[in-house]
């Protein structure tokens, strides 16, 4: 059974940091390409950072770029967002999910995010 559990999200002041961290169990996690997603109140679910299985390629929406980093530890099957700098619009659900080729299939239950002003 595959589960993917997040954590670290909390309440912050804006120009805070958090990182959040997402623990895999009942996969390969080596083999799968790890991405966050945020959905924000009465927002459709969006697309926040990737990263590939080999920690090579990471990509970023514009919206976060310069702000955000995402790493994975394979020996810990385990996924890091680092999030700097953070504004009030950034406060959200964050979702982390695996997958490959752009198809994620494992998710997992969402920590909240909340930046005040």
């Amino acid at each position: 059974q595959v589960q993917l559990v997040e954590s670290g999200g909390g309440l912050v002041q804006a120009g805070g940091s958090l990182r959040l961290s997402c623990a895999a169990s009942g996969l390969t996690f080596s083999n799968y390409d790890m991405a966050w997603y945020r959905q924000a109140p009465g927002k459709e679910r969006e697309f926040v950072a990737t990263i590939s299985w080999s920690s090579r390629s990471k990509y970023f929406a514009d919206s976060v770029k310069d702000r955000f980093a995402i790493s994975r530890d394979n020996t810990r099957n385990t996924v890091y967002l680092q999030m700097n700098s953070l504004k009030p619009e950034d406060t959200a659900i964050y979702y982390c999910t695996a997958g490959s080729s752009g198809v994620y299939e494992y998710w997992g239950q969402g920590t909240q995010v909340t930046v005040s002003s």
